[in-house]
């Protein structure tokens, strides 16, 4: 008789013993609970500890929230969106709403999934307001700027126009928002003077739209002059070189406030007697644009300088110029290497607006100080300085999370931070 010399735990692999289900306490949400909220004792203690006190938390904010006294700032929802500006000429600020609309949708539609998702979030603002009753007039632009999105989204999407058409108008739109918004043009230093509206001050422009003005005129203009120092500060040429360290360097020695305070009192001092002087609005934007210069070179030479030697041979051995090298090569791969710096640079520098109050500029916070002065409001218990700067600091928080957002879906598209 043969002996089985099996061992005990041989298992027949042409009968397979049939899989098992993993514990319910494993898998599924308790699973989930288990290994990253209750996966010991202090975790347990820690997670219980952090629960009592985001209810006490939550609890406040949700009952200070209901009990708020919101009207100061319902009441002036215009002077929040663009300040003084004239009643009788809101359409302008219209006109400039409806272009931006049609320039999202339309970079939604060519472009893809990055202005995608800002377009989808510039919608729903705009579906928000126009719901909300702000004013049949108000209302009637926000719908007509949401039917505009919606279509140029479409209109991007069936036509394939090229790219650099759009990158023109977006280009254009920037001084063509000034136009629109001043009524006119006035260079009394080239003799230009033409106007299709009553001219407006910009010391008549507040609110929103001057924080808005400073962030995208800061952004849109700093970014080039960055890349430009950047690429200077490593040039062989000694002049550019040093000029370079030398901006670079005394720019980021001293603090925003204080290029603002010489931008207001210095600026005309470097232009041509004939300009005239320029207003507080210009003086405000050139200070702010060389701030960011400065940091944004620093940044972009971060990136430069983690490109690989390889790659400036592997150019070199393409034939390309040094033009060409920096265009498709060099550039493109440094960017892409220092986009959440750039982007938080840029979150920073969206922020640090707030500071022209200090120069005498109707921004945002400023507004919200006018409003907590203002006399109707003296006579109310506690003041009403909570509701109007939460307002503030959420109107702040909804554009920076948007900058950041977009900031994470470029780089998941360029595949930043993935073997």
């Amino acid at each position: 008789m043969a002996t089985d010399i099996r061992p005990t735990n041989w298992v027949n692999t042409n009968h397979p013993a049939p899989a098992q289900k993993p514990p319910a306490s494993e898998v599924g949400v308790v699973g989930w609970l288990r290994t990253n909220l209750f996966s010991g004792v202090g975790n347990t203690i820690l997670t219980l500890a952090t629960l009592v006190a985001l209810y006490f938390v939550v609890n406040g904010l949700v009952q200070w929230t209901l009990n708020a006294f919101w009207q100061p700032i319902w009441d002036n929802r215009k002077l929040f969106a663009v300040g003084p500006f004239p009643a009788a000429q809101m359409w302008q600020p219209a006109v400039v709403l409806l272009m931006v609309s049609v320039l999202f949708g339309l970079s939604a539609g060519r472009w893809g999934s990055i202005m995608r998702n800002l377009g989808i979030g510039l919608a729903a603002l705009l579906l928000f307001l126009a719901i909300i009753p702000i004013g049949m007039q108000a209302q009637q632009v926000m719908a007509a700027s949401l039917g505009l999105l919606l279509l140029g989204y479409v209109v991007g999407l069936r036509f394939a126009f090229a790219s650099k058409w759009l990158s023109l108008a977006w280009f254009l739109s920037l001084p063509l928002t000034f136009v629109l918004l001043m009524g006119g043009v006035n260079l009394p230093g080239l003799g230009i003077r033409w106007q299709f509206a009553p001219m407006v001050d910009t010391n008549l422009w507040g609110g929103l739209m001057v924080t808005m003005l400073l962030a995208v005129v800061g952004i849109a203009l700093s970014f080039p002059i960055g890349v430009l120092l950047a690429l200077g500060r490593r040039s062989k040429l000694p002049v550019v070189k040093y000029f370079c360290i030398g901006y670079i360097e005394l720019i980021r020695g001293v603090p925003l406030i204080t290029l603002l305070f010489m931008g207001m009192t210095m600026l005309p001092l470097f232009l041509p007697s004939n300009w005239g002087n320029p207003s507080q609005l210009v003086r405000a934007m050139t200070a702010i644009t060389m701030f960011s210069a400065a940091y944004l070179a620093e940044n972009v030479r971060g990136g430069l300088q983690a490109i690989p030697k390889g790659q400036y041979e592997a150019a070199d051995a393409l034939g390309l110029s040094g033009f060409n090298s920096l265009r498709f090569i060099i550039l493109p791969q440094a960017l892409t290497k220092v986009i959440p710096a750039i982007v938080g640079q840029f979150i920073g520098l969206f922020k640090d607006t707030s500071l022209v109050s200090l120069v005498g500029l109707l921004e945002l916070v400023a507004v919200g100080k006018a409003v907590i002065q203002q006399p109707e409001w003296l006579g109310v218990p506690g003041g009403v300085a909570k509701e109007v700067y939460v307002f503030v600091a959420i109107v702040f928080f909804i554009f920076s999370y948007g900058m950041s957002f977009a900031s994470r879906r470029l780089e998941s598209k360029l595949g930043f931070g993935k073997r």
